[in-house]
């Protein structure tokens, strides 16, 4: 018996599959960006990242964030702005390139929000200044309310003299003063004008990557709308809007609300003119 010539012995026995077949942290920024519809130049302009930077790290490489700390922070900032997790990317980053950093007094200047000013002299001849004018205009306007208390009564004024609209719904339900959303509503209805479109952006849910143009094409604003903050925009004819995180908005298209948008992170292209919504 020759054990030598066993065919089962010869064959090579299979390698084991990679464990980890994730796209790297580059790669799968691209891809979301491309998936999302923006230029490398559009997200520059709504991160404050420079182009050359963006370039490099979607080919993964780092060198030019100037460390680690900034490297994580250039990928969080990214991934915001495509509308992805970016706690993934960070972990996968930490992963394969030593862990995570430990914190360093460097870490704070990425936040531009977060640097203090250099402490400051106070500025005595502006506060005399300011003193000054303060009690200058105190008194006169205490000249002018004084004049004006003896020419006569003064009359009522015949907006407040009305009933208030909401005085029924006092005697009711109540719900009309009650609901925020009702009053804001109510309030964009009135505020629009018949004869143009008007657009209301809301980051009511987490902040959104944005951008509007009118009916020429021509960019009227885009950015990262921060949670809590607001948009109006208004055109004759026609708005067209790209929404990086549209489960994240409330949208008003005429003084009517616009709902279901989308999921978190989903990116939405939309359009509206002067007849729009047909149903709000």
């Amino acid at each position: 018996m020759s054990i030598g010539n066993s065919s089962e012995s010869s064959e090579p026995e299979p390698e084991p599959e990679s464990e980890d077949d994730r796209p790297s942290v580059g790669r799968s920024l691209q891809q979301a960006r491309i998936n999302a519809g923006l230029t490398v130049e559009e997200v520059s302009s709504a991160t404050r990242v420079r182009i050359p930077i963006i370039h490099t790290i979607e080919q993964d490489d780092f060198t030019r964030c100037g460390g680690r700390v900034y490297a994580r922070g250039h990928i969080r900032t990214l991934a915001l702005a495509v509308g992805v997790d970016p706690a993934p990317l960070v972990s996968q980053y930490d992963a394969e390139h030593g862990g995570r950093p430990a914190p360093t007094p460097a870490a704070p200047l990425f936040d531009a929000e977060r640097i203090r000013p250099e402490p400051r002299r106070p500025n005595w001849t502006a506060a005399m200044v300011a003193a000054i004018v303060a009690v200058v205009g105190f008194v006169g306007f205490t000249l002018f309310n004084g004049g004006g208390s003896q020419s006569g009564p003064v009359s009522a004024d015949p907006v407040t003299s009305k009933p208030s609209a909401a005085a029924p719904g006092k005697a009711g339900s109540g719900k009309a003063s009650s609901d925020p959303k009702a009053e804001a509503s109510a309030s964009a209805i009135a505020g629009v004008p018949a004869n143009k479109v008007t657009v209301k952006l809301t980051a009511d849910n987490g902040q959104t990557w944005m951008s509007a143009k009118d009916h020429n094409g021509k960019l009227m604003e885009e950015g990262v709308l921060k949670q809590g903050a607001s948009k109006t925009f208004t055109d004759s004819k026609r708005i067209d809007l790209v929404l990086g995180n549209a489960g994240a908005v409330q949208l008003f298209v005429n003084g009517k609300e616009v709902k279901n948008l989308g999921d978190d992170g989903q990116v939405q292209r939309l359009t509206y003119t002067r007849g729009d919504p047909s149903a709000g």
